[in-house]
């Protein structure tokens, strides 16, 4: 399989929202000072009088939002995964209660901001954001799967949170033809012994897992769990069936976050055997969001560890 990264997440975000401004004119980018970092001021280069720098103040750009919203607009926030959090109490009741259409997509999530530290870097984000009702919670897993599922975040009626990283961006579903819906799961790779359920990048992990336990004489399955919530309930449940046994892996806490919805799922329709592979601390500074994920083993490594103890 192969390691590698042609065009940033972030980078394809801003140009996947130019080409959405083109056919929608009530479409309009916001951001909180942050529009080169997340390259949301691309949109400005095209669309300046569509395109709005609050300054920082994330509170306020949440609420401008939302007001947006109430008269008929398309607003989409882009900002820091971090700093967006500030606003959560907005979030909550200017957005959320009101179940208005606002997208927030944040960029910089996880261990992606490396250089910065843990001040920056957003690891707790999809618990706060999955216990919000109306709100979708989107993790795309590469450039690939921007291109093919964020117009239809963007034309999905309500509330969404869709959380890409900064530059790290191994090709996981390039080769891989199927179509985004919210609520579905996507599978990677077929199996029968376990199934390994990621979101994000680490889904590159998950793959380079399942390929090493093949090795080993092991089959598991990879699902791609695009869609945190709604989660896609059928296929967690065919799966645990089917395999008898879950690993989970993600940027995030381990606490409230892709493995704990995973869980929620199937104690309720299948109880097995799982392990949780993430955060459990608050991440440093470091050269590359790869450092990272190895030195806090978020990695394939530990994937094939926690899958070894699972097959016993």
């Amino acid at each position: 399989m192969m390691q590698g990264s042609t065009l940033s997440m972030r980078d394809t975000l801003a140009q996947v929202l130019v080409e959405l401004g083109e056919k929608d004119k009530d479409l309009v980018v916001m951001t909180a000072d942050v529009g080169d970092s997340t390259r949301a001021s691309k949109f400005k280069e095209k669309f300046n009088d569509r395109y709005f720098n609050v300054g920082i103040s994330e509170q306020d750009l949440v609420n401008f939002a939302a007001g947006l919203s109430a008269v008929g607009k398309k607003p989409v926030v882009v900002n820091f995964a971090m700093f967006l959090m500030r606003a959560w109490e907005q979030i909550r009741n200017s957005i959320s209660r009101m179940n208005l259409d606002v997208k927030l997509i944040v960029t910089h999530s996880g261990y992606s901001d490396s250089g910065d530290g843990s001040s920056h870097q957003a690891l707790e984000d999809i618990a706060l954001m999955r216990t919000l009702p109306n709100f979708s919670v989107v993790i795309p897993a590469d450039s690939a799967d921007i291109k093919r599922g964020l117009p239809k975040i963007i034309s999905h009626k309500g509330p969404v949170y869709y959380r890409v990283g900064r530059e790290y961006s191994p090709q996981i579903t390039d080769k891989m033809d199927y179509e985004f819906e919210i609520g579905k799961s996507y599978v990677l790779k077929e199996g029968s012994d376990l199934t390994i359920i990621g979101a994000g990048v680490l889904l590159w992990d998950a793959m380079k897992a399942a390929e090493e336990l093949e090795r080993k004489g092991i089959s598991a399955a990879v699902i791609n769990l695009s869609s945190v919530k709604p989660i896609d309930e059928q296929t967690i449940e065919y799966y645990a069936r089917k395999t008898g046994r879950i690993v989970t892996i993600e940027e995030h806490s381990v606490y409230g976050g892709v493995g704990s919805a995973v869980a929620e799922v199937v104690v309720r329709k299948y109880p097995v055997p799982m392990r949780f592979v993430g955060a459990t601390t608050f991440g440093r500074s470091a050269r590359s969001q790869r450092d990272l994920i190895d030195y806090y083993k978020v990695n394939y490594e530990t994937v094939i560890k926690e899958s070894l103890e699972l097959m016993k």
